[in-house]
C-alpha cells in the first residue's frame, strides 16, 4: 500500500503513551519500550514488500525519549502504513543480558497487525542484516468499525459449554465446504452448525500472530513440518496473518471483528487461548524478531550466572519474565485491548503457572501479573482460565493464585478416563469429580465453576482415538514416536486403530457416549474438543502440533456419517441446559427440596451403599434433587463389563422414566422431554459399560 505524502511528512516528539502505533487525524504516533537502547530508528516502507525502507527516522534521545520509552509523531501517515524498528545498545550479554543488534529489523510488540510476505526465519538468526527478509508491522484504524451495538455476552460460567477448536483446522479441509477455508471468515460460515450443537462458547487455539512458516523438522515422507497449533507467538496484539483472507490489504482487524460479532449474534462467546509464557524467539540460537532486540534482559528469564542463556520453564527455549513491571504492563494492556477493541469474552492461559514465577524463576506467593489480571476493572466480567501447570514442574491445580481463575482440571480428565475404561476402585474419586472437585477447590474458597472439566483437548487423543488406541502413534511427527504423552488412560476396545468389526465399533460408540454423558452430567464447566461429537480422528496421533494437514484438520464427511453420535452430543448439551442440578455453581451441601430430597444421595447397585471403600467397584449411582420446579434425576454409571440391576429410590407421587441410556442405539439413547420411557418396578437393569439417566415424572395414577 503506497505511502501518501511521505516527502512532506513532519516528525515531532510525539508522546510516550499509548505504546504502539496510534492513528490520529494528523498522522501516527509511534512509541516503543527499551530501557537500555542508545539508538532507535523507525523504518517506514512505501509497500509492505519493499526490500528497503523509503524513510528512516532517527529518534534523538533528547527529543524522542521519555524514561524507558522512545516515541515520535509522523504527520500524513495513513492506515496500512508498514513500519519496523532498528535498535542499538550495549552488548554485554553475559553480564547484562542485552542483545542489541542494529542490523536486525524489529517488529513493534504492540503492533495491531503484521505482514510476513518477505519473512525468512533463518535470516533473523545471526549477526547479518535481514531487512530484505523481515516482517513488518502495519498501522490500522480501530475506530471506524461498525459494531452494530455488539458487546461481550457476559454469560455466567455455570451456564457455559466450551467448544475448543483451531481456527484453521475447523475449515481447512475441502470437506468443510466453506468459501474461505482456514480463516476467521471460515469460522463464520460454520456458526449455524455450532449454534445447532448448542455450545455457548468457542475457545480458539492461539490467534495471536505466530510463525507458521517455521520448519520444525522433516516428516518421514520428506515433507517439512511446520508450527500448526500456534503456541509460539510473536505478535500479541495482532490477529494471525494467515487466518485473514487478504492480510496485505490490512483486513486483520475487520475479519476478526466480523467473526466475533457474528458469533455473538448467535449467542456464542469467544475465548482466546493465549500464550504469555514464551515467545517465538526461542533460546540463544533463535531468531531476533522483536523482544530480544529491544529489551531481552527485561522480557525473558535469564540465568543469573551467565545471562547469555535462557531459563526454560516451557519446553520452548525461553520463558517470559511476566512479573517484571514493564512485561506485566504489556500483558495486562494486551488483554484489555482484546476485550475493549475486539469484544473478546475470555482467555485461556497456556502454561499459566509460568506467569507466577519471579525474576529468578521461583514461584511467587502473590505474582503481580496474575493479580493484576484478576483485579483489572476492564477484565472484571471477562472469563479467565488457567492451564495451572508449566513445563518446569510447577503444578497448581486447586491452588492457582487468585480466586476468580477457572482452571483446567487435569485430575477430572484422568480420573474419568480411568473409570470409563474399567479401572476398579475409582468410584469415590469419580463422585468427587462429578460434584465439582471439592477436594481441589473448596479448601481455597473456590467453587465448582473454578473447574474446567474436560476429557479431551487439542493436546492428546481425540475422543474417538481415546477409545480406539492403547498407545500413541506419532510417527508422522518425525520424532520416532518419542513425543506426546505416554500416559493416556485409553482403551482400544480390543483392536488397535480402525476396524471393520461391528461389535468393536459399537462398543467404541458407547464409550464415546459414556465420556460425553459423564462430562455433561458433572458440576463445573464442560469443555468439548471440536470434532469429538462426530468421531473425528487423528489416526492415533496425540500430539498433532506440527500437522497442518488432514491429520489435524476436521473431516466434515465424518459429521455426515456420524449423525447419531452428533445427535447424542447435541441432545446431551440440551439436557444439561434443562436441569439446573447439573450446572449449579455451588458444591453439594445437603440442601433439601420441597419433596425433602437432599441435593445429592450417593448409591451403588443398592441404595445408599456407594461402596467408597470397595477396591473392586466399577459402578456408581446417585440421585439429584430438582429445585425451582425442575424434576429429580437418578444417574447410573455402570463401568463393569456385565449388566447389573440397580435399586431405584421411591419418590411418592412420582415414577422414574428413562431419559438417557448409552447402551441403546439412536434415537433411543437419549429421549426428548415428553418422550421419556417409563421404568417398571424398583430395579433398573443397566447394561455393561453404560450411563443411564432417569427422570422423576409426576404419577398420573396409572399403576406401573
Amino acid at each position: 500500500m503506497a505511502l501518501e505524502g511521505l516527502a512532506g511528512a513532519r516528525v515531532t516528539a510525539g508522546r510516550s503513551q499509548p505504546l504502539g502505533a496510534t492513528l490520529d487525524a494528523d498522522g501516527v504516533n509511534f512509541s516503543v519500550f527499551s530501557e537500555h537502547a542508545n539508538r532507535v530508528e523507525l523504518l517506514l516502507f512505501d509497500k509492505h514488500d519493499d526490500l528497503a525502507p523509503s524513510r528512516i527516522i532517527n529518534l534523538e534521545p533528547d527529543e524522542h525519549r521519555s524514561y524507558h520509552f522512545w516515541h515520535c509523531h509522523v504527520s500524513g501517515l495513513k492506515v496500512g502504513q508498514t513500519y519496523a524498528y532498528r535498535m542499538d545498545g550495549p552488548r554485554h550479554t553475559k553480564e547484562s543480558g542485552t542483545r542489541f543488534n542494529h542490523r536486525k529489523v524489529l517488529l513493534d510488540p504492540y503492533a495491531r497487525a503484521n505482514v510476513n510476505t518477505l519473512w525468512d526465519r533463518v535470516r533473523a538468526v545471526g549477526p547479518e542484516d535481514n531487512c530484505a527478509y523481515s516482517m513488518r508491522s502495519m498501522v490500522v484504524d480501530l475506530d471506524s468499525y461498525d459494531w452494530e451495538g455488539d458487546e461481550p455476552l457476559r454469560r455466567p460460567l455455570s451456564e457455559t459449554v466450551i467448544y475448543e477448536m483451531h481456527v484453521g483446522g475447523l475449515t481447512s479441509s475441502p470437506t468443510s465446504g466453506v468459501r474461505h477455508p482456514g480463516t476467521f471468515t471460515g469460522v463464520v460460515e460454520k456458526i449455524p452448525y455450532l449454534k445447532e450443537l448448542g455450545v455457548t462458547a468457542v475457545e480458539l487455539l492461539p490467534v495471536f500472530d505466530f510463525d507458521e512458516r517455521q520448519v520444525l523438522r522433516t516428516g518421514p515422507n520428506g515433507a517439512p513440518l511446520h508450527n500448526y497449533w500456534g503456541y509460539d507467538p510473536f505478535g500479541f496484539f495482532a490477529p494471525h496473518t494467515s487466518y485473514c483472507s487478504d492480510p496485505c490489504e490490512c483486513t486483520h482487524i475487520t475479519e476478526f471483528r466480523d467473526m466475533v460479532k457474528a458469533l455473538h449474534k448467535a449467542g456464542i462467546e469467544v475465548i482466546l487461548d493465549v500464550v504469555f509464557n514464551h515467545t517465538s524467539e526461542g533460546n540463544e540460537h533463535g531468531p531476533t524478531i522483536s523482544f530480544r532486540g529491544q529489551a531481552n534482559e527485561v522480557y525473558y528469564h535469564l540465568w543469573p550466572q551467565d545471562r547469555r542463556h535462557y531459563m526454560d520453564f516451557t519446553g520452548c527455549g525461553n520463558a517470559i519474565n511476566a512479573n517484571h513491571p514493564a512485561v506485566a504492563k504489556f500483558i495486562i494492556e494486551c488483554l484489555e485491548y482484546w476485550v475493549t477493541e475486539h469484544h473478546v469474552d475470555g482467555f485461556r492461559f497456556d502454561l499459566a503457572s509460568e506467569l507466577s514465577r519471579g525474576a529468578e524463576g521461583y514461584e511467587m506467593e502473590t505474582p503481580p501479573v496474575l493479580w493484576g489480571i484478576e483485579l483489572s476493572g476492564i477484565l472484571s466480567d471477562t472469563k479467565i482460565i488457567a492451564e495451572p501447570w508449566d513445563g518446569g514442574g510447577l503444578y497448581q491445580v486447586g491452588r492457582f493464585p487468585g480466586k476468580r481463575w477457572a482452571q483446567w482440571n487435569g485430575p477430572f480428565r484422568d480420573d474419568v478416563r480411568r473409570f470409563v475404561r474399567g479401572d476398579a476402585g475409582m468410584v469415590g474419586t469419580v463422585a468427587t469429580r462429578v460434584g465439582g472437585s471439592r477436594d481441589l477447590f473448596a479448601k481455597a474458597g473456590e467453587l465448582p465453576t473454578n473447574s474446567i472439566n474436560f476429557i479431551t483437548c487439542h493436546d492428546g487423543f481425540t475422543l474417538n482415538d481415546l477409545v480406539s488406541y492403547n498407545g500413541k502413534h506419532n510417527h508422522a511427527n518425525g520424532e520416532s514416536n518419542a513425543d506426546g504423552s505416554d500416559e493416556n488412560f485409553s482403551w482400544n476396545c480390543g483392536v488397535e486403530g480402525p476396524t471393520d468389526a461391528w461389535d468393536v465399533d459399537q462398543l467404541r460408540v458407547r464409550q464415546i457416549k459414556n465420556h460425553a454423558a459423564i462430562l455433561l452430567l458433572s458440576r463445573g464447566v464442560p469443555m468439548i474438543l471440536a470434532g469429538d461429537e462426530f468421531r473425528n480422528s487423528q489416526l492415533g496421533n496425540n500430539n498433532a502440533y506440527c500437522q497442518g494437514n488432514e491429520i489435524a484438520w476436521l473431516d466434515w464427511q465424518q459429521a455426515e456419517k456420524e449423525v447419531d453420535v452428533q445427535r447424542f452430543f447435541r441432545e446431551m448439551i440440551a439436557f444439561r441446559k434443562r436441569h439446573g442440578a447439573l450446572r449449579a455453581p455451588r458444591f453439594f451441601s445437603g440442601r433439601r427440596n420441597e419433596r425433602d430430597l437432599p441435593d445429592v444421595t450417593w448409591h451403588g447397585t443398592r441404595l445408599e451403599q456407594p461402596g467408597w471403600e470397595d477396591t473392586d467397584a466399577r459402578v456408581l449411582s446417585f440421585t439429584l434433587a430438582g429445585f425451582d420446579g425442575e424434576p429429580d434425576l437418578h444417574v447410573i454409571f455402570n463401568m463393569y463389563h456385565l449388566g447389573l440391576d440397580f435399586e431405584l429410590p421411591h419418590l411418592p407421587g412420582h415414577y422414574w422414566a428413562r431419559s438417557v441410556d448409552t447402551a441403546r442405539t439412536s434415537p433411543n439413547d437419549i429421549l426428548p422431554p415428553g418422550a421419556e420411557a417409563p421404568v417398571e418396578g424398583h430395579l433398573f437393569h443397566a447394561h455393561g459399560r453404560s450411563v443411564v439417566v432417569l427422570t422423576a415424572l409426576p404419577d398420573d395414577g396409572v399403576t406401573r
